[in-house]
């Protein structure tokens, strides 16, 4: 069964892009371009979940003729995976893209019996909060940026119940990003060790 992976950057004070959508505080890692780090989330990827906002920006971009051939190459290994486009409005669009309108527990459960791989889970917010909320995320990849940005996104909102988190791995590079890796684990009951004021 394929895990669901939520693959994302964040600031350190937990935004995944500025108010408008930025994403110019990013830390670029020397030596490295967009397409390694694709390259590294698609790792053992099979199929990548998309609400239908994030879908109609980025699920068919291209990069501009003058980009690096290894970031052609990865572009056309991203778009080589199934993609799940989740829409209470838009049934179908285009044909690189199956459409999820309804039944949305049901259609996850199937989906992660169905592929070979894992699942990146790519947002946007609202598809990530839905979820989560749903107790579906496996797997937690958060690549913390060292910037504090004030104001814009935020990575979780809306979160109806508690969720635990085992850290089975962490990367630092030389930029200061941090990879945190996190499972989920099941929480049945709240914790007692609760600090009071």
């Amino acid at each position: 069964m394929g895990k669901i992976i939520l693959d994302v950057a964040v600031t350190l004070d937990g935004y995944i892009s500025g108010p408008n959508g930025e994403i110019d505080w990013l830390v670029k890692e020397e030596g490295k371009d967009f397409g390694d780090i694709l390259n590294e989330i698609l790792e053992g990827i099979d199929a990548i979940f998309y609400g239908r906002v994030s879908y109609d920006l980025w699920g068919n971009y291209q990069p501009y003729e003058e980009a690096s051939p290894k970031l052609k190459e990865s572009y056309k290994l991203l778009h080589s995976k199934k993609k799940y486009v989740f829409s209470k409005s838009k049934k179908n669009g285009d044909s690189n893209a199956i459409y999820i309108n309804s039944n949305i527990k049901k259609n996850i459960l199937d989906i992660k019996q169905k592929v070979d791989g894992d699942i990146w889970l790519y947002g946007g917010g609202k598809l990530i909060t839905s979820i989560m909320n749903l107790g579906l995320v496996d797997i937690y990849r958060l690549a913390v940026h060292p910037v504090i940005i004030g104001e814009g996104i935020p990575l979780f909102k809306d979160i109806k119940k508690r969720i635990g988190l085992k850290l089975i791995d962490t990367k630092p590079s030389k930029s200061g990003v941090i990879l945190l890796t996190y499972a989920a684990i099941n929480i049945d009951k709240p914790s007692t060790n609760i600090i009071e004021a």
